[in-house]
């Protein structure tokens, strides 16, 4: 089933951010552009490079009106400790998302139930709350930010541009297309 046009279930979770703990909840995702970006454990491999890979980016996501929220089943108290202890991720200022219930792995569908952490899913969320792009990877294949940043960008175009859609490899200020309505039938 398509998690597409899902609207995120109400939430409250610890995180950290900007050296301390606060409470993320749902009334902090309305409004503005939302990335979900989980992974499977602090403390590993492939992980601490895709953080770093969001925190090189994370002020072009912040110019683009989107805040990025890394989301794994570790507590904020791990999350702190990897902080304090890598280098790589040392480098965050986006919200660590901690999800020890498993609440948020469960509603936007990646938790691996057998080993309680969860896939590498990656989630646009627009200011309603509603999920409206997607990609899961297995869990030894590393995603890109760059991607991640165009995909929001082309989400954002077509959020605002209803009537437009972008075509592959999509960057502001390419050209769209406009669907003829003699082609709706062949979509």
């Amino acid at each position: 089933m398509s998690l597409i046009n899902k609207e995120v279930q109400d939430f409250t979770v610890q995180a950290f951010v900007n050296h301390s703990f606060q409470e993320v909840s749902k009334s902090d995702i309305l409004g503005r552009w939302s990335v979900f970006f989980f992974y499977p454990a602090d403390f590993t491999f492939v992980c601490p490079t895709e953080l770093e890979d969001l925190a090189d980016k994370y002020e072009e996501f912040r110019e683009a009106g989107c805040e990025i929220y890394s989301v794994s089943t570790d507590t904020h108290f791990v999350h702190k400790a990897w902080h304090d202890a890598s280098e790589r991720i040392r480098k965050i200022q986006y919200p660590m998302l901690a999800d020890p219930t498993h609440a948020l792995s469960k509603d936007f569908d990646v938790l691996i139930e057998a080993d309680g952490m969860a896939e590498r899913g990656s989630f646009i969320v627009n200011p309603e709350g509603r999920i409206v792009a997607y990609e899961i990877n297995a869990g030894n294949v590393g995603r890109n930010a760059e991607e991640l940043l165009r995909k929001l960008r082309a989400c954002q175009f077509v959020y605002e541009h209803g009537d437009e859609v972008c075509p592959a490899r999509w960057q502001p200020g390419a050209e769209t297309l406009t669907p003829s309505l003699d082609l709706v039938g062949l979509l």
